[in-house]
């Protein structure tokens, strides 16, 4: 008996020493021999088929019981393999840069468009390589591939694009640039634009209220972009880029080490659309002439300590002509010889971000993220003229402390302060009198306005085992406006098994509505804009919504390498407050009042991906939208210009050593409720006295050949030429209350073929 207890009690012992916690670390090896950390780097358990993250310094740390085989990955890198037993206290993983290595080692596909298996909110990632399967020339060309986020036009006129998430404008859309809020208020009609393709590493798409450590702001969701860093190994990296619309592009990335501790990535852009022209003949330009240029520059300090450093700053210029082609920027645009459109958007950035580890360990630190934004807005439509210029102070100093495997604790204080200067006017004076009057009458509206707010929160995460994850968090903020705002927010990730993934998620937003920059299309109209007597211009634009859902995903074992997945989700918002800017009340006037009933979005979206074979991938995604508002004088009714669905199909084939990569990708895109004033228009179809637009698909195509150090590319957009013709209502009355060109449902530019290529130089 003695002798069964002490083998007993010796087998626990041995297993208790044995099933101890492995930490590992891995790291880039540079063609020098020097080695840094690779932060968000991923490891897969080849025996538990389970998928782990390093943190921000690329280290690990995990409990093994059993011998377990490790394969160490990161985009872009060479893969590392390490075989542990239990006992093994630590170990290191060692990639090198794909294109550091002989080019006949580099067979696998790099994944393009994937879903997170670790982070709790859903989360769908376009890599570097997802990003080069399209033309990709700025953000809103990201997502071509993706149901999930619909890119559209606000006007046919000036060229402004606007993304949708969760059947709602991108205005409720919290965009970040490596986790600081970006394109806010007058950035953001032209932001999607002002982002070039080419800078970017990846994009993350998380639907649903994400983190209250960046504000309140993420109502359906956060975009957030990962630029090219400091640390690539890319002394020069080239793109050029042309289509056959005459628009040209270059861009210019350049990574510098200067020691060990400090580097450095400068990245240029500069475009331009400088010819016009009028396909449908109904005298618009069907593109705005356009050009951009765009400067970054941003610096990296790395201390052995953990200390970190990030600052950087961004200028850009974009001047638009846009218009009746007899419009130049020589012409005073307030005559009403021609219709045109002038913008001119510059702007200045600048951030600081650091890193303060506490202890040895890392596990308590504190990030301060400074961010400074100057941005000015010079512009007329018409006889409307539209000045605006901001000025946004964001400080956030966030203390994060892991507990233990289990438990996380972050806590933080941010402020934001806003300075907007916003001035409409129009200077059609006969609209105004009931005659034309001898002496100017100018229609003015003054929205500028000073908001501050302030606000502490604090977040908790639990892990369990890697079978449960919980995030609650609780924010509160004080805006000197809006007074106190308070917004709980909650995710659960819970692994049935390790290849089916359940997540349910819910919480509070809240942001303020900029009436001109949210619906810039508005001045492509003869519409007045009139607010309601019961909102004040600057203290009822408030808005306040509810959003929760959830997803399941299954991990399928079958496809090459088992790279299948089939997921599901659902995600609903619910509006308390919400500014409304409704065309359908009046035939002539543009009426902005605050919400009287319900709005609400219901999302379903399907997800289903397969390698059927090695370096051939295929995934197909549908959407389904139901998206209602009430407005004046109409009631509950479905939200105009929303589609009710979405299906893609992509496809793409790789040869062996992936010297030829194919793609192809196909949309089907649902009807849309349009407007009553669109009745008549081209393609319009009338349902019980309610109008729509047709169903209608697009189709895209690109083929890459790559050699060492070359990419070269030919591709398609829109090859089925479908569009949306004569977008311009009453076009040839362009001075008139009639005049409307911001009914959006469709492509507004035929089929364009387009060629580029990307030249990289690695150290």
């Amino acid at each position: 008996m003695r002798k069964a207890i002490f083998s007993a009690l010796f087998i626990l012992f041995c297993t208790t020493i044995l099933a101890q916690d492995f930490k590992g670390s891995i790291f880039y090896r540079r063609s020098d021999g020097k080695t840094e950390p690779l932060p968000f780097a991923q490891v897969y358990l080849i025996e538990k088929a389970k998928l782990i993250e390093t943190d921000e310094n690329g280290q690990f740390t995990i409990n093994l019981e059993v011998r377990t085989t490790m394969v160490a990955t990161y985009v872009g890198y060479t893969k590392d393999t390490l075989i542990v037993d239990p006992g093994i206290p630590s170990g290191e993983f060692y990639l090198m840069g794909e294109n550091e290595v002989d080019e006949a080692v580099v067979t696998s596909r790099q994944l393009t468009n994937t879903l997170s298996r670790i982070k709790p909110v859903r989360t769908e990632v376009i890599t570097a390589a997802g990003l080069c399967k399209m033309a990709c020339c700025n953000l809103a060309e990201s997502f071509e591939n993706s149901a999930s986020v619909t890119v559209g036009y606000s006007d046919a006129i000036t060229g402004a694009r606007q993304i949708k998430l969760l059947g709602l404008a991108g205005t409720y859309t919290q965009l970040l640039d490596e986790n600081r809020p970006v394109m806010r208020g007058l950035a953001s009609p032209f932001g999607l634009t002002y982002v070039p393709g080419q800078w970017l590493e990846s994009i993350q798409i998380a639907k649903g209220p994400s983190s209250v450590i960046n504000g309140l702001e993420a109502i359906t969701g956060q975009i957030n972009m990962e630029h090219r860093k400091p640390t690539d190994e890319v002394p020069f990296f080239l793109q050029l880029f042309g289509s056959s619309h005459a628009m040209a592009e270059g861009n210019i990335v350049s990574s510098l080490q200067l020691n060990e501790k400090w580097s450095t990535v400068i990245l240029a852009h500069a475009s331009s659309l400088l010819v016009g022209s009028d396909h449908n003949d109904d005298g618009f330009r069907d593109e705005p002439q356009a050009t951009q240029f765009n400067l970054s520059n941003r610096w990296l300090y790395y201390d052995p300590s953990g200390f970190q450093m990030r600052f950087g700053v961004r200028a850009l210029m974009d001047d638009r002509l846009a218009g009746q082609m007899g419009f130049e920027r020589e012409h005073d645009p307030l005559t009403s010889e021609f219709w045109g459109s002038h913008i001119k958007n510059k702007g200045i950035n600048g951030y600081l971000k650091l890193g303060i580890p506490l202890n040895e360990e890392n596990s308590q630190n504190i990030a301060i993220v400074a961010d400074f934004n100057y941005h000015n807005m010079d512009s007329n439509y018409g006889l409307k003229t539209y000045d605006g210029t901001q000025k946004s102070l964001f400080l956030n100093v966030i203390y994060q402390n892991q507990i233990n495997e289990y438990h996380r604790l972050s806590f933080g204080l941010s402020g934001q302060d806003d300075d907007f200067r916003e001035d409409m006017n129009d200077h059609r004076t006969y609209i105004f009198t009931p005659v034309p009057s001898p002496e100017p009458i100018i229609y003015n509206i003054d929205l500028s306005r000073r908001e501050r707010s302030v606000g502490l929160y604090g977040e908790y995460n639990y892990t369990l085992d890697d079978k449960v994850t919980f995030v609650g968090s609780l924010r509160g903020d004080y805006n000197d406006i809006h007074g106190f705002l308070f917004a709980p927010r909650f995710t659960l990730k819970y692994s049935f098994t390790d290849d089916i993934i359940f997540r349910l998620l819910g919480g509070r937003g809240f942001r303020t509505a900029n009436i001109f920059a949210d619906n810039i299309g508005i001045f492509s109209t003869g519409r007045i804009i009139i607010f309601d007597d019961t909102l004040s211009e600057k203290r009822n634009l408030l808005e306040d919504a509810w959003t929760y859902g959830g997803n399941i995903t299954f991990y399928l074992p079958f496809g090459y390498e088992n790279n299948t997945y089939l997921s599901f989700d659902y995600f609903r918002n619910d509006f308390l407050k919400q500014v409304i800017v409704d065309q359908e009340f009046d035939m002539v006037q543009a009426l902005v009042y605050n919400l009287d009933g319900k709005s609400f979005t219901n999302t379903y979206q399907v997800d289903f991906s397969v390698d059927p074979i090695e370096r051939f991938n295929i995934v197909t995604t549908f959407r389904y939208t139901d998206a209602k508002v009430t407005l004046r004088g109409q009631g509950l009714v479905e939200r105009p210009l929303t589609s009710r669905f979405k299906a893609v199909f992509n496809a793409q084939y790789a040869t062996a050593m992936n010297k030829w990569t194919f793609d192809f990708t196909a949309q089907l895109n649902g009807k849309t409720k349009l407007p009553n004033f669109m009745a008549g228009q081209d393609k319009v179809i009338e349902i019980d006295g309610e109008y729509f637009s047709p169903i209608y698909p697009m189709f895209f195509a690109q083929v890459t050949r790559k050699f060492r150090g070359i990419d070269i590319y030919v591709g398609g957009e829109n090859l089925g030429n479908y569009r949306q013709r004569n977008a311009i209502i009453n076009a040839d009355k362009p001075f008139s209350e009639a005049f409307n060109a911001s009914a959006i449902w469709g492509p507004l530019s035929g089929m364009k073929i387009y060629a580029g290529l990307r030249l990289t130089i690695w150290k």
